[in-house]
Order: structure tokens, then C-alpha cells, then sequence
């Protein structure tokens, strides 16, 4: 009997989770795909089905709220999942003492608790099948302490640290991580991280969604940890480990007051 190819996409609706969700169905894996927006859901649902010879489930889920992630398992187990892609996130800017702690709270359930959570429960079954990819999106803000957005890049870190750790732990297992650190790349993302503040200024190394796509994704399906696309993006992911971490700290400051002056 040949084996039915399924991956689940979180934050699929649009952006890196849009593309990556494409290029799975290219390759002729069925999709179960998560995000907050049931109606873009239904719309990349018609149009990949439409497109290619699969089968997309959506579900519409908020995985920033306590104990979504256990929900969506519970609703997702009898499937067995090839692929988990660990992407949805967003961002928030301002100093750490007058953002709205609610707002980083939903942050930190979705970036920390829901990635960690989905992929404890998923790697079981991978593991007693020795086959599986988990694809992760951190940031290349994991590099280094973020001024005016901490808890973005902390979270961010978290992501790539934990990531690492566990792609370590198993090797041998025929389960493979990766861990996709990419720049600035046109998404939606940056309309939330601005929202009541100016738009983003900075137009200097921004990525498209498709590139930075296909290069997780190309990393994923061979094996790789650690993906960051680009080469600027790589050389900027190493300053910090040259410079001081205060100069480091304060040249990101001045980054992100000069995108939004």
C-alpha cells in the first residue's frame, strides 16, 4: 500500500506558511493547514486542490491561546503527519514597559509554548515510524538582544536554541529539524509589527516570501539545521558573535528606530 504524504503548515493563510504550504502540494503532500483566518483559509484550500492532486484540510485555530495546540492535536492525531511546519508568529514594537503585556503573552503562547507543544507531540509517532521533518521559522533576530521588540527576538531565540538542541538529540532517529532564520521578507508580518506606528522604512536586503520558501524548504528535505538565507543575512547572523553584545544590543536599537522615524 503506498504511503499517503501529509503535512501539517501552521499560520498557512498567507506569507512563508502560503508558500511553503505550495510547495508541498507541488510535491504531492497533503495538507493540513492552521491558521486564524478561516476565509483566506478556504481560498488557499480551492485554489491548491484546484492545482494540484491533493487533499488540504483547514483548520481554523488561534494557537496563541493556552492549550490550542493540544486542541489541534487531539483533532489531528488519527492522521499521521510527515511534515510539521512550526510557522505562525507575529510582532510587536515598543519598549518592553509600555507594550500591552496580553498582546506579548499571546506572543510568547504562540512562538514558545504552541511550537514546542505541537512538536513534543508529533515527534512520537515520527520517531516509532523513523521518518519525519519538522521545519521551524525563527528569525535572524535569534541572534541577538532586540530593543524595542525583546520579547519578539527572545521568543525567536528560544526557537532557534531549542531547535538545535533537539535536531542534536536525534540524530540516528531518521526524524530531522530545521530551523529557518530568515531577514526582513514582504509578508503581512510587517503590517502587524507596525500597526500604530509608521510603516516600515527600511527597503535595503528584504527577501520575497517565495525565496525565503524555497530555501527552508530545500533545507528541510535534505536534512540541514540551521537555514539562513542569504548571504548578507548570513554575515549579519555571525556579528554577534565578534562584537560585543552591548554594541551589538545598541546598533540593533538604532536599526529600529531608524525604521520607524
Amino acid at each position: 500500500m503506498e504511503h499517503i504524504k501529509t503535512a501539517l503548515v501552521t499560520g498557512a493563510a498567507s506569507g512563508l506558511g502560503y508558500e511553503l504550504a505550495l510547495l508541498l502540494a507541488k510535491d504531492g503532500y497533503h495538507l493540513i493547514l492552521i491558521d486564524i483566518n478561516s476565509e483566506q483559509l478556504e481560498v488557499v484550500k480551492k485554489e491548491l486542490e484546484l492545482s494540484f492532486k491533493i487533499k488540504t484540510r483547514i483548520i481554523t485555530k488561534d494557537l496563541s491561546l493556552q492549550n490550542c495546540a493540544l486542541e489541534l492535536f487531539e483533532e489531528v492525531k488519527e492522521t499521521p503527519i510527515d511534515i510539521l511546519v512550526n510557522n505562525a508568529g507575529f510582532g510587536l514594537f515598543g519598549p518592553f514597559y509600555s507594550t500591552d503585556w496580553n498582546r506579548e503573552l499571546s506572543m510568547l503562547n504562540l512562538h514558545v509554548i504552541a511550537t514546542t507543544q505541537l512538536t513534543k507531540l508529533l515527534l512520537d509517532d515520527m520517531i516509532k515510524k523513523r521518518r519525519g521533518k519538522i521545519l521551524n521559522v525563527s528569525s535572524l533576530a535569534a541572534f541577538q538582544p532586540g530593543p524595542l521588540m525583546s520579547i519578539y527576538y527572545a521568543s525567536k531565540a528560544f526557537i532557534l536554541s531549542f531547535s538545535e538542541a533537539i535536531a542534536n538529540e536525534l540524530k540516528g532517529t531518521g526524524v530531522t529539524v530545521t530551523v529557518l532564520c530568515p531577514g526582513q521578507t514582504k509578508t503581512s508580518f510587517q503590517e502587524v509589527v507596525s500597526e500604530g506606528n509608521t510603516s516600515n522604512k527600511i527597503s535595503f536586503n528584504i527577501a520575497t516570501a517565495d525565496k525565503v520558501a524555497l530555501y527552508g524548504y530545500k533545507a528541510m528535505m535534505s536534512g540541514k539545521t540551521l537555514a539562513i538565507p542569504g548571504t548578507i543575512n548570513k554575515f549579519l547572523s555571525f556579528l554577534p558573535r565578534i562584537l560585543p553584545r552591548t554594541i551589538a544590543t545598541a546598533i540593533v536599537r538604532k536599526i529600529q528606530q531608524k525604521n520607524r522615524e
